[in-house]
C-alpha cells in the first residue's frame, strides 16, 4: 500500500463518487470544547464510504474478471457498495451476508441487483467456506471488505479530500477520528495524510466489547473479539484487524477510542438535530468520541467521520426518542 495507489484510485473513481463536505455546528463545538469538523460519508452513494473502495476494486479488475462476476462478504455497507459498483460496470455480484444483518441493508443489496446468500454467524456457519465454494464453482473474484489493497486505496480518497478541506479551513494539526471495523477506512486515510497532511493524525474508534483494533494497537499484536456479534454498531463489528491494515495503523495512527452503544445513539440524535444528517450507530461512533470522550483528544480542532447512514427505522427512532434535543 502506498500513496500512488490512492492517487490512482482517485483518478479512476473521482467522476463517480460524491465529494462529501466538511461540516460544523456551533452547538457541537460547545459540547466538545473545541471545533468539531464532520466528514459525512453517510451522504456518499449507497449511504457509506464503502462505495469508494468498492468502485476502486471493481474498476481495477480486468474485463474478463468483471465478466465472470465478483463476490463479497458484508453485513451491509460493503455489500451495497460492491453491488452498485458491479452493476454500474456491467458485472454481477454475489454477496454473502449474515442473516441477522439489518433488514434494510439486505433488502437494499438485493434491489441493487446482487444475489444475496445469507448465513447464520451466531450458529457458527463459515462464510469463508460458503464463499470459497461459490467462487470456485463460478469463477468469481473476491473483493474483501477491508484487507484488500484496491479497497483501501479507494477509501484513502476520502483522506485526500479531508487533507484539502482541512487546509482550506486553516487546520494544520488535528486528531481525525475514524469509525473503524477491520481498518480499511482508517488505514487508507492515514496513508493519504502521511503524504498530504502530516499534521493530521488518525484515531480509530470502535464500539465497546468490539474494540479489536484499539486493543491490538495497544498490545502490539492482533487481538480478537470474544463474540462475532452483539453490538448495535453492526457496520464496524469485525473479528480481528486486517493483516494489511493493522501494520499501517501501528505505524501511522494514534491510540484507539472506544464508545458505548448508548453514546453512539446519542451522537446519532445530535447529528440529526444539529446537522440534519442520518447516521447509523457504527457510523456515529467517531462523533460520539469527539463529544463524550473529549478528554482523550488534543488540540483546538478535531475532525470526525460519519461513515454510514444505513439504519433501520426502529433503531433510528430509539436514538431520537431516547436523546430528544
Amino acid at each position: 500500500m502506498n500513496i500512488d495507489m490512492i492517487r490512482a484510485a482517485h483518478g479512476r473513481i473521482a467522476d463517480h463518487v460524491r465529494r462529501t463536505p466538511l461540516l460544523s455546528s456551533p452547538f457541537l463545538d460547545d459540547l466538545a470544547g473545541r471545533r468539531v469538523w464532520i466528514k459525512p460519508e453517510c451522504l456518499q452513494h449507497t449511504g457509506s464510504f464503502k462505495y469508494r473502495g468498492a468502485r476502486s476494486a471493481v474498476s481495477a479488475l480486468t474485463d474478463e474478471q468483471r465478466a465472470r462476476g465478483v463476490i463479497a462478504f458484508s453485513s451491509g455497507n460493503h455489500a451495497q457498495g460492491v453491488a452498485l459498483a458491479a452493476r454500474q460496470m456491467g458485472s454481477t455480484a454475489v454477496i454473502i451476508m449474515p442473516a441477522d444483518a439489518p433488514r434494510m441493508k439486505i433488502d437494499n443489496t438485493r434491489v441493487l441487483g446482487a444475489e444475496v446468500v445469507l448465513y447464520d454467524r451466531a450458529a457458527g456457519e463459515d462464510r469463508d467456506a460458503i464463499g470459497a465454494e461459490l467462487s470456485e464453482a463460478r469463477g468469481l473474484t473476491l473483493i474483501r471488505p477491508f484487507d484488500e489493497p484496491q479497497v483501501i486505496a479507494g477509501q484513502g480518497t476520502a483522506g485526500l479530500e479531508i487533507a484539502e478541506q482541512a487546509a482550506d479551513a486553516g487546520i494544520g494539526r488535528a486528531d481525525v477520528i475514524v469509525c473503524c471495523g477491520g481498518g480499511g477506512f482508517a488505514s487508507g486515510i492515514a496513508l493519504a495524510f502521511e503524504a498530504q497532511a502530516p499534521g493530521l493524525r488518525v484515531r480509530p474508534c470502535e464500539p465497546e466489547h468490539f474494540d479489536d483494533m484499539t486493543r491490538s494497537l495497544a498490545a502490539g499484536h492482533p487481538c480478537r473479539n470474544a463474540a462475532p456479534s452483539g453490538s448495535l454498531c453492526d457496520a464496524i463489528v469485525t473479528p480481528v484487524p486486517g493483516q494489511i491494515t493493522l501494520p499501517i495503523l501501528q505505524r501511522l495512527a494514534g491510540p484507539g477510542i472506544v464508545v458505548t452503544d448508548d453514546e453512539a445513539l446519542h451522537a446519532m440524535a445530535l447529528a440529526f438535530s444539529r446537522l440534519k444528517l442520518v447516521a447509523e450507530p457504527g457510523g456515529a461512533v467517531a462523533l460520539a468520541a469527539a463529544l463524550f470522550h473529549h478528554d482523550t483528544i488534543d488540540g483546538d480542532d478535531v475532525i470526525v467521520t460519519i461513515s454510514g447512514g444505513n439504519v433501520d427505522a426502529d433503531v433510528f427512532q430509539t436514538a431520537l426518542s431516547r436523546y430528544a434535543a
